[in-house]
């Protein structure tokens, strides 16, 4: 019997999701490959469509979540 090498290799990404992510088995194998894949690529700091905060950008977020004076 030869391997064949176009297999989905099930280890390598269980051996990421439990390991890496920490999931637990029941979590890991009840995630959509969407969610696998967001979880797997926040792990890896890989994201694509971040954009950096500018100027207006920190405005607005001032003004939606203002600084609170300490009680």
């Amino acid at each position: 019997m030869t391997r064949d090498d176009t297999r989905f290799d099930w280890d390598m990404l269980m051996r990421f999701g439990l390991g890496a992510l920490g999931l637990g088995p029941r979590e890991f194998w009840t995630m959509t490959p969407r969610e696998f894949d967001a979880a797997a690529k926040g792990r890896l700091g890989l994201f694509n469509d971040a954009r950096a905060l500018d100027r207006a950008g920190l405005a607005a977020l001032n003004e939606k979540f203002p600084d609170r004076a300490a009680s």
